[in-house]
């Protein structure tokens, strides 16, 4: 959805704008190709991704989590920005480096998953620590999994004889639990779950999306692709009423408080040959909105 997703910055020669999560640099690129002299700012906690980076004067590159966009952007003298994108998809490359822990297609990885990998906490880490309460509520919130509280039982019997270290020590401890008709799907699921909670993905996009109304200049706009129904839940909440919780905020007078313009119609699903070309981006969703 790269091409609706920069379509819908509306792209000026002179702009500022923000890509919040650089990754693979996709976005930023087809940015760069209709900016003119204008400025991008990048951002992503990754070190891999600033490999990525292009030979252009006209970036900026932040090697951080994008729930600091407002404090880096006055650190580098930008007070607003004409458009933002965020695409809270994991990066291609995150999945196929093994070493990284991502994917279940890996059964000898550390079970890591640190986007960051600075970060304290890894998969391995929270397999091992969590208590069975705290394990059965992320895989049933970030995974919507059924019988998550008998996962959650199982990783814990399992850890009492020997700690999770490795991608095989996670799949032996669930086998029981995959089906074998849609076995894929549920590991991702499971897999997808940890990698949130992990690196605080939920806490980061809400405090990303509070910086995103001051951050903007009137007319700007917001894009932002989701891949979880909590992630699309939480953008289509703020862009409707400002706020991740759907509260509806009033003023004196009893209108309505909301610093965007009612989005048009429903989130952008992608095509079918999209869907060909990269059957990751099955889930994906763009939501657009204007800031008034």
């Amino acid at each position: 959805m790269l091409k609706n997703s920069v379509d819908a910055l509306e792209v000026k020669a002179g702009g500022v704008y923000v890509d919040a999560t650089y990754g693979g640099g996709g976005h930023s690129r087809e940015i760069l190709s209709r900016l003119g002299d204008g400025t991008l700012v990048a951002f992503d906690g990754d070190a891999d991704a600033e490999r990525n980076l292009p030979d252009d004067r006209r970036i900026i590159f932040v090697r951080n989590n994008f729930r600091f966009m407002r404090n880096f952007l006055r650190y580098h003298g930008i007070c607003a920005a004409d458009g933002i994108i965020a695409d809270l998809g994991v990066s291609s490359h995150h999945f196929d480096d093994s070493a990284r822990g991502f994917s279940f297609r890996f059964p000898d990885a550390p079970i890591d998953m640190r986007m960051n990998r600075s970060a304290e906490l890894t998969a391995a880490g929270a397999l091992n620590r969590y208590s069975p309460e705290r394990l059965s509520a992320i895989f049933a919130e970030y995974g919507e999994l059924q019988r998550s509280g008998r996962i959650a039982a199982a990783i814990v019997e399992a850890r009492l004889t020997k700690p999770f270290e490795l991608v095989a020590d996670l799949l032996e401890a669930v086998a029981a639990f995959v089906p074998k008709s849609d076995g894929n799907r549920f590991l991702a699921r499971l897999f997808q779950a940890l990698r949130m909670e992990v690196n605080g993905e939920m806490a980061a996009l809400k405090h990303f999306l509070g910086q995103t109304v001051e951050t903007l200049t009137p007319g700007g706009r917001l894009a932002v692709i989701s891949y979880h129904s909590l992630e699309d839940r939480a953008v289509k909440l703020f862009m409707r009423n400002g706020n991740t919780e759907g509260r509806t905020d009033k003023d004196f007078y009893g209108n309505e408080i909301t610093p965007f313009l009612r989005p048009a119609g429903k989130a952008i699903a992608p095509d079918d040959d999209e869907i060909e070309n990269n059957p990751r981006s099955r889930s994906a969703r763009l939501r657009v909105a204007q800031k008034k």
